[in-house]
């Protein structure tokens, strides 16, 4: 693709000039964009020595340029145009100018908008639905903003995307060495940085000195920014002086310091990287996103701030404190709380930092190139770019269709066979009841749509039904190809598969299917108390999440579901630390599976504190699955242990992008974050081709799926667990994407309504 973006840029000095060229910058970078440019608004009196990305400048009161800009763009041969919109740097009543430039594209628009009023003008209505109707996408930085765009504007909610501010990907550092570089050292350091004007509150922390200083005698509150343009060419440095007379009478000449410069980014990270607390002040609450904010909390620095709309949002999961607006006291006490306990703020820092990862600009840029190729494929797309093929990555191309040519393949009368030499069935392996058990799982799940689903999950269901040993009250596991057990019990993790498939077929349609599911269950349930592998604990919770709801007198299955569901939520609170928030102090395999189970079963019980440790341990874990390139990295078959610095990449197994689909559905039923339906987009995108070798895994004609990646290629063998693997990642995926991009996914149909059948 080609990309065209229309907004401000570096060197003239706002956030909607960083913002600019950092995203053009990361989506140059992508592999399938072929060229990037930006159009730059020139300001009243602006003179800027453009670099060498900037294509163009506007004037921003000459309405010429704005057709002429147009036409420069569609002679170019662009296939998308980016508008960056804040309705200050266009010209004309409300910036209504920049309606003749995208009136006049040839190309889809993506608009991408700093600003959502909840209150607007008549003349920003009328500019803000004229752009809303221009554009193919619309993408906004916050789910506030999303939400006003439906209900003030009447917008199209599948025209809407959210996409976080964008940050650096830097790495989580302690204040010290930077305090030592800035001449700050010894000194508990607090922070506000940006363009200085009234909004910004600095007037509310000035205040709030005073009490901060007596509770922590070495604090200084840096306020580094140079004075907004338009305030410095309508009032010079009044208010800054102001400012700096009142910090003079009240005292606080050693605790406060003004850096009156507006900082290229190795010096404001730097700065960031020195404090110990930054705050945001700010006094209006329709500020819709900070790209300040994003900075601080992305670099893992702990925030005290006021609830702004973005604010609100970003620190609502505890990753930073909220005070009231103008509220000096409050401000002082939050900030001086963390000033004087080291370990709530380190705790509070790491959290942000985590938290934040999803948002780093090699992964918006991904999102962002998501959203140019679904502009493409949009209607608007369609009539403009009539007969120009666009570039469509495997992550949104249409959903392939669902072979079970090899599934079937893999099968003979006794079952389904453990491994492959390349797609030819091994009998040397024989079976197992962990792949019987998970293809009896495929079979009743919704959205399979495989040809004879009905007697398939039959033939599975003797094979576990053959498996249970009631002297041992265990599943056997592995099976030999002349049909002999080879051991008299199974794995704990095959017993908890093998649970998870019949609660899930106890809830079935099928009265026959559901009745013989049931006993089983029942009977075997009981069993998984004595385990000790988490794993075994989490695939009998997902078999209990479908149980349940359909057997509500079973009071004995209510009760161990309770009680493996603490056990796994006390095994997270015990092993977690700060930058390891995971069950155990390794990462191993079916990772996701873990997350999934607390998911739903919190979301299932109504235990708001078990969902959200669920949410929580997935957002960290799919940080940890993501390349610097932005595509799944699922963790490698070696493990990843808490001592190391980063996942080992290989093998990578399809097990894991299946289970972080999986997850990932659970968890958008409970949270409308965009971050659940990119990351199992990124997910099975991986099946596809979007990996580290850019290899696709999957045959699409056969429905065979490679068992895996190697460092220097795929592993050519297409055995059950990858088959299965992919196949329930495909119905995940259907079921994802009946509800739209943008949309809540509803519940999955009522467990005593599950069709045998997709």
């Amino acid at each position: 693709m080609r990309v065209a973006f229309i907004g401000n840029a570096l060197p003239r000095r706002c956030g909607i000039a960083t913002f600019t060229t950092d995203l053009e910058l990361a989506v140059s970078a992508l592999p399938d964009i072929a060229e990037s440019a930006i159009l730059a608004m020139r300001d009243p009196g602006g003179d800027y020595l453009w670099p060498a990305n900037v294509a163009r400048g506007i004037d921003q009161n000459d309405p010429a340029q704005y057709r002429a800009a147009a036409d420069a763009i569609n002679a170019a041969g662009y296939d998308v145009a980016c508008l960056q919109h804040e309705f200050g740097i266009f010209g004309g009543e409300a910036g209504c100018l920049i309606l003749d430039l995208i009136a006049g594209l040839t190309m889809p628009l993506v608009t991408t908008l700093h600003t959502v009023l909840d209150r607007p003008s008549p003349a920003q209505r009328v500019v803000m639905e004229a752009i809303l109707a221009a554009s193919a996408r619309v993408i906004v930085m916050a789910q506030k903003g999303r939400s006003i765009l439906i209900e003030t504007y009447g917008a199209d909610p599948g025209k809407i995307r959210v996409i976080p501010h964008g940050i650096p990907d830097e790495p989580f550092a302690a204040s010290d060495a930077a305090k030592q570089r800035l001449g700050f050292a010894g000194r508990q350091v607090i922070l506000t940085f940006g363009l200085i004007s009234p909004n910004k509150g600095i007037e509310t922390m000035i205040e709030a000195m005073p009490a901060i200083v007596a509770r922590c005698p070495d604090a200084v509150y840096v306020v580094m920014g140079a004075t907004h343009p338009h305030l410095l060419r309508d009032a010079g440095e009044t208010y800054r002086l102001g400012l700096m007379d009142r910090v003079e009478a009240m005292g606080l000449g050693n605790h406060v310091v003004f850096l009156n410069r507006f900082a290229e980014r190795p010096e404001l990270l730097d700065h960031i990287a020195m404090c110990d607390v930054y705050v945001t002040p700010y006094r209006d609450e329709a500020q819709m996103t900070s790209g300040t904010l994003a900075y601080a909390h992305g670099l893992g620095r702990a925030v005290v701030s006021t609830p702004y709309w973005h604010a609100a949002e970003l620190l609502g999961d505890g990753s930073g404190v909220l005070v009231p607006f103008d509220d000096g006291p409050r401000m002082g006490a939050a900030v001086a709380d963390l000033m004087v306990d080291g370990p709530a703020r380190q705790i509070m820092a790491t959290s942000a930092y985590i938290a934040s990862r999803p948002m780093i600009w090699a992964h918006g840029a991904q999102r962002y190139a998501e959203a140019f190729r679904d502009a493409l494929r949009s209607p608007v797309g369609t009539r403009l770019r009539a007969g120009h093929a666009a570039p469509i990555a495997p992550s949104i191309l249409p959903l392939p269709a669902t072979s079970n040519r090899h599934f079937k393949a893999m099968c003979d009368d006794t079952g389904l066979f453990q491994h492959a030499i390349r797609s030819i069935p091994d009998r040397r392996h024989g079976y197992c009841v962990d792949d019987n058990a998970r293809a009896l799982l495929l079979c009743i799940k919704p959205n399979n749509r495989l040809d004879g689903a009905v007697a398939l999950a039959a033939h599975f269901a003797s094979f576990v039904q053959h498996a249970w040993n009631p002297d041992y009250r265990r599943f056997r596991n592995f099976m030999s190809f002349d049909r002999r057990w080879l051991e008299p019990a199974g794995s704990q993790d095959s017993h908890g598969r093998t649970l998870w498939a019949l609660g899930v077929c106890a809830a079935s349609s099928d009265p026959a299917l559901a009745a013989w599911a049931t006993d089983l269950f029942v009977e075997a349930l009981p069993t998984v108390l004595e385990f000790t592998a988490p794993r075994s604990w989490a695939f009998a919770l997902l078999g209990l999440d479908a149980y349940c709801p359909t057997h509500p007198g079973d009071t004995v299955a209510d009760a161990i579901r309770h009680r493996l569901a603490g056990r796994l939520g006390r095994l997270l609170r015990d092993t977690a630390t700060d930058q390891w928030p995971w069950f155990e102090n390794r990462l191993t395999y079916d990772n996701a599976r873990l997350c999934e189970a607390l998911i739903r079963t919190g979301g299932r019980i109504g235990d708001a504190a078990m969902l959200a440790a669920g949410l929580a341990s997935l957002r960290w874990l799919l940080a940890m699955q993501t390349a610097p390139a932005g595509h799944f990295r699922p963790i490698g078959s070696q493990g990843f242990v808490l001592a190391q610095r980063t996942p080992l990449p290989f093998d990578q197994q399809p097990l894991e992008a299946c289970a972080t689909v999986a997850a990932c559905l659970a968890a958008r039923r409970h949270d409308r974050g965009e971050l659940w339906t990119s990351s199992a987009h990124q997910a099975f995108a991986w099946f596809l081709g979007e990996n580290d070798l850019a290899v696709p895994l999957v045959d699409i004609e056969s429905g065979s799926c490679r068992d895996g990646l190697h460092p220097d290629r795929a592993n050519d063998n297409r055995g059950a667990e990858s088959v299965l693997s992919y196949l329930l990642a495909l119905a995940d995926m259907r079921a994802m994407a009946r509800y739209g991009p943008s949309s809540p996914t509803p519940p999955e149909s009522p467990p005593d309504k599950v069709p045998l059948d997709g």
